[in-house]
Order: structure tokens, then sequence, then C-alpha cells
């Protein structure tokens, strides 16, 4: 067990389950993180969302273009209590595990997935962490519905991942490349080779419990994977 305290960095796609980062998963993750021993730091791209959406009412109130849709980062940083950097300055090697929260942001903003499907593309500095994070052998997490991302940019690699059941979501992870494997809320699907761990979170989760249960399991497995 190595006795360097891992430092892992966790990118929000903004704030709120419709247009960004789920909140539940954000804070879970940090919280666990914190919990193991290890150090965090935020990130987000430097870009507008796809949409705003109202929470209360689930109405857009902005799209892309539009005068008041938000930015990303400036939205990321409601969770991250303004301690959140711009992708831009993320370098793996600073780094030993990248972890990415789920939320619709992720299939928005961090790429389009929800309108393009298995022919999303992705954000140019969500793009460049994932594939030099795999290429300096970081331990790469992502939840709920961000192993899409992980799947566009890796799924060549022939990796394995899980968003829970999904079948529709499953098939176009499939026709990325990768391969899913169904897997309960709070459970996980490790693929050792790749150095990626995932966990379906609220694709099948109920409550804030099993959250956290969730995102404890996925870092523990992380960890595992480091040797800490």
């Amino acid at each position: 067990m190595s006795e360097r305290i891992p430092q892992i960095a966790i990118v929000l796609s903004g704030c709120g389950v419709f247009d960004g980062s789920e909140i539940h998963e954000a804070v879970c993750t940090m919280l666990a993180v914190e919990q193991s021993g290890c150090k965090y730091q935020c990130f987000a791209p430097n870009t507008w969302q796809a949409r705003t959406i109202d929470h209360f009412t689930g109405h857009a109130v902005a799209i892309a273009g539009d005068e008041d849709n938000r930015n990303v980062l400036a939205e990321s940083a409601r969770i991250a209590r303004g301690e959140v950097k711009d992708l831009a300055e993320f370098r793996a090697k600073d780094y030993d595990g990248i972890i990415f929260p789920g939320g619709f942001g992720a299939a928005l903003n961090l790429s389009d997935f929800a309108v393009k499907g298995a022919e999303c593309d992705v954000n140019v500095e969500v793009r460049r962490a994932i594939e030099e994070s795999h290429r300096e052998g970081l331990v790469i997490g992502a939840m709920c519905i961000a192993p899409v991302v992980i799947a566009r940019v890796l799924g060549s690699k022939g990796i394995s991942l899980t968003i829970g059941n999904d079948k529709k979501v499953a098939a176009g992870l499939e026709k990325m490349g990768a391969r899913h494997e169904n897997r309960a809320a709070t459970e996980v699907c490790v693929d050792e080779e790749n150095r990626i761990v995932t966990t379906p979170c609220y694709m099948l989760a109920g409550s804030i419990r099993e959250i956290c249960d969730a995102t404890r399991n996925l870092v523990d497995e992380m960890l595992e994977i480091m040797d800490y």
C-alpha cells in the first residue's frame, strides 16, 4: 500500500440534475474521497450549457446562444463552493484518479449524447482529460449517465462499463465499442485492465443513501486499483 495521499480530480458539468451535475452524486463523491483519506480538486469545462432548466418547473428557461444561458464552470462553482478550476488547467501527471459524477450535464455539456446518442461529440477539454488520464494510467471513475462520455472516448479499447440496466443506453455504449455489464444501483463495474470503475447511481437509485453507498463503493474500488 502506498503512503502517498492520492489526489483525485472531480469533473463537474454544471449544477443540477437536468442541465448539469447531479448534486447528490457530486457532493457524495467529494465526501467519499475525503473519508477515504484522499484529496480532491474540482474541475469543469469553461463553456456554455446546452440549456438551462428551472428545476422547480422542469421547463427550459434558456438554450445555447441565449443571453441568459449559464456557463458550466460558473455553475459548477456553486457545488464546489468556488473551489473549481477550468478543465483546461488539468494535467494528469498531478493526479492519481479522475471521477465524473452524473446528471444530464454529462450528456448535454460534457458531450451531446442526449442529442446524438452513440454518434455524439465530446467537449475538447473533456476528451483531452480522459485520453491523457488513460495514457498516464490514472484510475477513471464515472457514475450514472457519465460512462457514456468515457465510452465515446475510449470505447475502441473494448472497455467494460455499467449504467445500470437501461437497454437503450447500454446499446449506445456497445455501439461505441464498450462492453456493458448490468449492475444494481450501488454496485460497481470494475475494468482492471483499463483502470475504469463505474456505478449506476441515480440511473437506478431511489435515495441519497444509495448514492452515498454507490460513490463510496466506487472510490473504494478505485483505491484498490491504485493499491492504496
